[in-house]
C-alpha cells in the first residue's frame, strides 16, 4: 500500500528506479523483446534487432509517464479500493503462473537441435504486431503492453505518493525515473539477445534454453510468492518496505542467468 512507500524523496527515487529495472525484467517483457529481436535479425535488420528492447521500453515508458502526470494532476487524496488491489494481485499471479508453465513446457518440448522460442502471453494477444519491423510499431507494442492492470496500478501508486509529497511535477519526475530503469533493463536485454544471435548456432541453442528457463522459472517464483503473500498476511507485512531488496533479487537472478548463458555458450564455442 501507499503508506509503505518511503516519504523521503531520495529513497523514493531509488526505489522507483529499481521498480523500473524490475519491471523491465518482467518475464513477459523479456519474452516479447526476445521475439522482436529474433524476428528482425532473421529479416536482416540488424540495427532494428539491436534496438528492439530500447524502442519497446520507450513506447511503454511514454504511457507510464502519461499516467503518472494525469494521476498527479487529478488526484489529491485518493485511496485505491482494496478490491482493486486484490483483483490486480490475482490477475498478476494467474498470468505469471500461466507464463511460467508455458515457457518451461516449451523448453522441454523443443528438440535439442532447435532454438527455444520464449513465449510472451501479451505478445500473443497482439497477433501480427508482435512481429513488428518498424521502429514506431515496436514502440506501439511497448505502449500497448503498458495498458495492463499491474503496470497502471503500480504507476498510480507511486504517482499518488509523489503528488501528496510535492505535487504533479514530482509525479512526472518519478514517472521518468521509472522509465529510465525500465529502458536500462529492456535495452540491455535486446542488445544481449542480438549479440547472441550473431554467434554460432550451437551457442544460440544453449543461450535460448537458459533464456526459456529464466523466463519460466522467474514467472513461477514471482507468482508463487504472490500467492504466499496473499494468504499469509504476516509474510506480506514482513515483505512490505523491502521492495528494493525484492527488486534487486529479481535483477540479480536475470543477470546470473545471462552470465551463465554466456559462459555455457563460450564452452560450446570452444568444442570442436
Amino acid at each position: 500500500g501507499m503508506e509503505n512507500l518511503p516519504h523521503d524523496w531520495l529513497a523514493l527515487l531509488a526505489l522507483v528506479f529499481v521498480l523500473g529495472l524490475k519491471h523491465g525484467f518482467d518475464p513477459d517483457h523479456l519474452a516479447t523483446i526476445d521475439g522482436l529481436t529474433r524476428f528482425n535479425a532473421a529479416n536482416h535488420k540488424p540495427q532494428l534487432s539491436r534496438w528492439s528492447g530500447l524502442l519497446f521500453s520507450l513506447g511503454h515508458g511514454a504511457v507510464v509517464m502519461t499516467v503518472a502526470v494525469l494521476v498527479g494532476l487529478i488526484a489529491r487524496r485518493w485511496n485505491i479500493p482494496a478490491w482493486v488491489e486484490d483483483l490486480g494481485a490475482w490477475i498478476s499471479i494467474l498470468f505469471l503462473l500461466a507464463l511460467g508453465a508455458v515457457n518451461l513446457a516449451t523448453v522441454f518440448k523443443t528438440r535439442p537441435d532447435q532454438v527455444v522460442r520464449t513465449i510472451g502471453l501479451k505478445g500473443r494477444w497482439l497477433g501480427k504486431l508482435s512481429q513488428a519491423s518498424h521502429p514506431a510499431l515496436i514502440a506501439l507494442v511497448g505502449a500497448l503492453f503498458a495498458l495492463s492492470f499491474d503496470t497502471l496500478s503500480q504507476t498510480a501508486l507511486f504517482s499518488l505518493t509523489a503528488s501528496s509529497m510535492a505535487g504533479w511535477m514530482f509525479s512526472a519526475a518519478l514517472g521518468m525515473v521509472f522509465m529510465l530503469g525500465m529502458i536500462a533493463a529492456d535495452g540491455i536485454n535486446g542488445l544481449w539477445i542480438s549479440r547472441l544471435l550473431d554467434r554460432t548456432d550451437r551457442r544460440a541453442l544453449v543461450a535460448s534454453r537458459v533464456m526459456g528457463l529464466t523466463v519460466g522459472g522467474l514467472s513461477l517464483l514471482v507468482g508463487l510468492f504472490g500467492i504466499v503473500r496473499y494468504f499469509f498476511p504476516d509474510v506480506a507485512a514482513r515483505s512490505e518496505g523491502h521492495e528494493l531488496l525484492m527488486g534487486l533479487a529479481v535483477i540479480s537472478t536475470v543477470a546470473l542467468s545471462y552470465s551463465l548463458a554466456l559462459r555455457l555458450t563460450r564452452q560450446q564455442a570452444a568444442l570442436p
